[in-house]
């Protein structure tokens, strides 16, 4: 893969025009003037979020390191292998967290994994529960996915029961799967498919 930064100056990162709205938040891709929000949030929250994540770099909240998030998930959409949101308030003026598709596969797969982070001072208080049913529509209605997976750690209480509550199953226990905040540690698998989501929601095509 040629490096991300070089190929973003061939394509201007322009985040598509798409926006998921719900009662309490709105969805949308980040773009290069949210890096301030971005950065406060992400900053303030780096305690809370930290234990859950890859290893946060020096420049982690930095400007250039937005910049290459933002190459990354521009390549991701244009290619069809990852779909990047930012979570808003619903007025759009207050971020509250990420949320996202990646190792999106297609042909015989036709699933994608899940990941969603929220500030600390907006934890526990249904954005993110209503930021998930979203994306979830984005997935199957949109994307056409026949599988949304998620993996989290043992210890993470909170996104375990999000999940479940979600209409996610659990599947199996996978040992070291992942380098969380500096350690490969081992998570429990979720997933949920597009008949349960469609059962789930009362109906649909």
């Amino acid at each position: 893969m040629p490096d991300v930064p070089r190929l973003a100056g061939f394509f201007a990162v322009h985040p598509p025009s798409v926006r998921l709205e719900g009662e309490r938040v709105m969805l949308r891709p980040p773009d290069r003037g949210d890096w301030a929000i971005w950065s406060e949030l992400r900053s303030a929250s780096r305690a809370f979020l930290q234990p859950w994540e890859p290893a946060w770099s020096d420049d982690a909240v930095g400007k250039a390191a937005f910049r290459r998030r933002l190459a990354r998930y521009a390549l991701d959409w244009r290619d069809d292998e990852g779909y990047a949101f930012f979570v808003f308030d619903s007025h759009g003026d207050e971020l509250v967290g990420g949320i996202g598709l990646s190792n999106v596969r297609r042909g015989v797969a036709e699933s994608a994994s899940l990941g969603y982070w929220i500030g600390e001072r907006f934890a526990r208080q249904g954005y993110m529960t209503e930021a998930l049913r979203l994306m979830l529509g984005f997935a199957f209605d949109r994307l056409h996915l026949h599988r949304v997976e998620a993996a989290c750690l043992p210890s993470n209480a909170p996104s375990r029961g999000l999940l479940i509550k979600s209409g996610f199953r659990e599947e199996g226990y996978a040992r070291k799967y992942l380098c969380i905040d500096g350690l490969w540690q081992d998570h429990v698998l979720y997933a949920l498919l597009r008949e349960e989501w469609l059962s789930n929601r009362g109906g649909g095509r």
